[in-house]
């Protein structure tokens, strides 16, 4: 090494850090928005979310989690190929019957996220997760919700005053190749009538 690269500085490297909740994705768009079971069409590009995070807050590295619940000793294998095919690191977490094992999991990650620099983006609607996002909060780090903002709990909305960013998983992310049939506020910004005609 010569002197001016010792002189130089390092330059940190910007991360940010995607957790999805995929019970509760799944269980809002399937049982919210679909009224049923979601076909493989109807579900969310998960490579998209990541490209999204990405480019969201102009990260130079994208690390995924992927909650699962695996308390009945199972997988879905397939899906799991997948995910880590694309670049997520599948957590499947067991418990007891009364314990909400992803909950738990991505609350504590939350809580040791709070020790580290980095991004933090959460695919989830869950108002469980509100404290933990509000201890992130603060100079220095990007923190945001991937959801549908019609079904995001009012304790998350509430953090948008402390800065907490919301990303509509359809309109801003683009993770679904079908258009969904949502009802919800739309602003005169995003509004095309021919949607509706």
């Amino acid at each position: 090494m010569t002197t001016a690269e010792a002189a130089e500085p390092t330059i940190a490297r910007r991360t940010t850090y995607v957790l999805v909740d995929g019970e509760n994705i799944d269980a809002t768009l399937g049982g919210s928005i679909l009224g049923a079971r979601p076909a493989p069409e109807e579900r969310p590009r998960w490579e998209r979310v990541l490209d999204f995070a990405r480019s969201v807050w102009g990260a130079d590295d994208v690390k995924g989690l992927f909650f699962l619940n695996a308390s009945n000793g199972t997988m879905p294998m397939g899906f799991v190929q997948a995910l880590m095919a694309i670049g997520f690191q599948p957590i499947p977490l067991a418990g007891s019957v009364h314990e909400k094992v992803v909950d738990i999991g991505i609350q504590r990650t939350l809580d040791a996220l709070a020790d580290r620099s980095g991004d933090v983006l959460l695919a989830s609607h869950d108002g469980d997760f509100a404290p933990h996002l509000a201890a992130l909060l603060g100079p220095g780090r990007q923190v945001g919700m991937l959801a549908f903002k019609e079904f995001t709990s009012t304790a998350l909305q509430q953090l948008t005053e402390g800065g907490l960013q919301i990303f509509d998983l359809e309109s801003d992310v683009a993770a679904f190749n079908v258009r969904l049939p949502r009802l919800r506020i739309i602003s005169l910004d995003e509004f095309d009538p021919t949607r509706y005609l």
